[in-house]
C-alpha cells in the first residue's frame, strides 16, 4: 500500500442567507431557526478548510497549493462568495443553506474536480462561526 498524507487548506467567503423550510408555519420556523429564519437573511464571514489525500514517497505527483487554490477558487468561492444563498445560488434555491449542507454541497462541487488533477479529497469543514461548523463527510 502506498504511503498518504492530507493536505488541508483553508479558505474564507462571505455569504448571507436564510434558514427556513416551506413545510413549517412562519411561528415553528422561527421557533426552530430564530434570528436565522429573518426573512432579509442575514451574513456570515465563513471558513473552509478542504482536506485532500494525497500519495507521498518517491515518484508520487506533487499537488501544488496553486492548483488546490484554483480548483476552490473557481468552484466554491467564485460561486458563494457575497452572495445569498438561497437567492443567488441554484444549489440552495430548495436546500435550506444550514452549515452542514453547505459543506456537503462543496464537497460535491470539489470531489471531481480535484480528482482531474490526481488527488482525493477526504473531506471539507465549514464553519459558520467560531463555534459552529459541519465536516463532510462525517469522519468517525
Amino acid at each position: 500500500m502506498r504511503e498518504q498524507a492530507i493536505v488541508t487548506e483553508h479558505f474564507e467567503f462571505s455569504a448571507a442567507h436564510r434558514l427556513h423550510c416551506p413545510e413549517l408555519s412562519a411561528e415553528e420556523n422561527r421557533r426552530t431557526f430564530g434570528k436565522c429564519n429573518h426573512p432579509s437573511g442575514h451574513g456570515h464571514n465563513y471558513r473552509l478548510a478542504v482536506a485532500v489525500r494525497v500519495r507521498t514517497g518517491p515518484g508520487a505527483p506533487i499537488l501544488s497549493t496553486g492548483a488546490l487554490e484554483g480548483i476552490v477558487s473557481r468552484t466554491v468561492l467564485d460561486r458563494f462568495d457575497h452572495r445569498h444563498l438561497n437567492v443567488d445560488c441554484p444549489e440552495f434555491v430548495t436546500l435550506n443553506p444550514s452549515v452542514e449542507n453547505i459543506a456537503r454541497v462543496c464537497h460535491g462541487l470539489l470531489e471531481h474536480e480535484i480528482a482531474a488533477v490526481g488527488a482525493a479529497l477526504d473531506h471539507v469543514t465549514v464553519w459558520e462561526t467560531e463555534k459552529t461548523s459541519a465536516t463532510y463527510p462525517a469522519t468517525t
